[in-house]
């Protein structure tokens, strides 16, 4: 995934978006206002993925309230033998907390593993690489990873400079403007991929659950079938009961990324429920968006096609109390746009506007 790009903040935007926050309340048990309630497990925990190195940006995120972070760790992994793993860890994450940011999870795949993906020769140690990292945060306390199973490519779109709401620079896809042809790794067929992800969760899982850790899987980006020749194969609810179904285990979960289940054509509120009546939601992306599976365009989180108080009422209900980002915002004016998705005043708006709507409806967070 892209990495977020360092620019200025505009002054009172958080509470101008808060106050125009969707006031309407569910009819499910009443939630404890946000001031109330007794312990940070029973919230949700707002998260950034600004590093903790920028202190512009770790400032705008102490000013606006989100004092959880989501952190990367491949590249400081992938230059130290497994033997350094634990002390390295242990010092992003002390790093992190000197900046006044708690560690709420990993995002990406830990250390490398591309080949684990592709089931290329060289995967064995890439997944023995991939335990020693998981066991590293067990013991330093970090506790959740997610991690996604795109071979080839990861997220993928069409177009990353699409005008959006006012001239901003939103994103979009549409399959008829992927480019023909084949990638570098030819044809991986579903039965290929299922069998990739297959052997990587019966190394994996087990030792993660010893170390606590839980293995938050994110969907495939966008949700299609096939992409230049390699199968994609996390692109359902049913896809999802296949992946906890190879290794049941209660780390075993999902990363549920509210708008690409959206365009799998899931009803968010009923796998919301499922899923976290199940304890197997361990972290969320929330993003909007309009459109279908094959030709969408990313919005702003207040006027795409998702009615967030709903979702996030359907996941509170059914307790789950996750680490929650904002996702792929639009690069608003001001900004330059050299990591789309991932500029600074859209994610502020992104918090924001999530803050006001869970407000609204009583649904604590820190």
């Amino acid at each position: 995934m892209f990495k977020p790009n360092r620019r200025e903040c505009i002054q009172g935007m958080l509470a101008t978006i808060a106050a125009a926050a969707a006031p309407s309340v569910s009819s499910g048990a009443p939630a404890q206002p946000p001031d109330k309630a007794s312990s940070e497990d029973e919230k949700f925990k707002m998260c950034l993925i600004w590093g903790e190195r920028d202190q512009h940006r770790v400032k705008l995120s102490k000013q606006i309230g989100v004092t959880h972070a989501i952190a990367g760790t491949a590249f400081p992994l992938s230059r130290v033998p497994r033997t350094q793993y634990v002390d390295t860890v242990a010092k992003i994450k002390a790093d992190y907390e000197k900046a006044g940011l708690t560690i709420a999870g990993v995002e990406s795949h830990p250390v490398p593993a591309d080949k684990i993906k592709l089931g290329l020769p060289g995967r064995d140690e890439e997944i023995e690489n991939y335990i020693a990292a998981v066991k590293a945060f067990g013991k330093v306390g970090i506790p959740m990873v997610c991690y996604d199973f795109m071979a080839g490519m990861d997220w993928s779109r069409t177009n990353m400079d699409y005008p959006g709401r006012g001239g901003c620079h939103s994103l979009a896809f549409n399959i008829n403007d992927v480019p023909k042809g084949l990638t570098k790794w030819g044809r991986i067929s579903e039965e290929k991929m299922w069998n990739n992800i297959a052997y990587f969760l019966k190394a994996v899982i087990p030792e993660a659950e010893k170390a606590n850790v839980k293995m938050a899987l994110h969907p495939d980006d966008p949700p299609v079938p096939v992409l230049r020749g390699i199968h994609r194969i996390i692109i359902s609810p049913a896809a999802y009961r296949r992946v906890m179904s190879i290794v049941p285990s209660p780390v075993n979960g999902v990363t549920f990324e509210i708008a690409v289940y959206y365009l799998m054509g899931a009803n968010l509120e009923a796998v919301a429920r499922e899923f976290g009546g199940k304890n197997k939601i361990f972290y969320i992306h929330s993003r909007n968006l309009r459109g279908t599976r094959d030709n969408f365009v990313e919005t702003f989180q207040d006027n795409g096609a998702i009615d967030f108080g709903k979702v996030y009422q359907a996941l509170y209900d059914s307790g789950v109390r996750v680490p929650l980002r904002p996702d792929h915002d639009p690069i608003l004016d001001g900004e330059v746009n050299v990591h789309p998705g991932y500029g600074v005043l859209g994610k502020i708006f992104g918090i924001a506007y999530i803050k006001g709507i869970m407000a609204s409806r009583h649904i604590p967070y820190v």
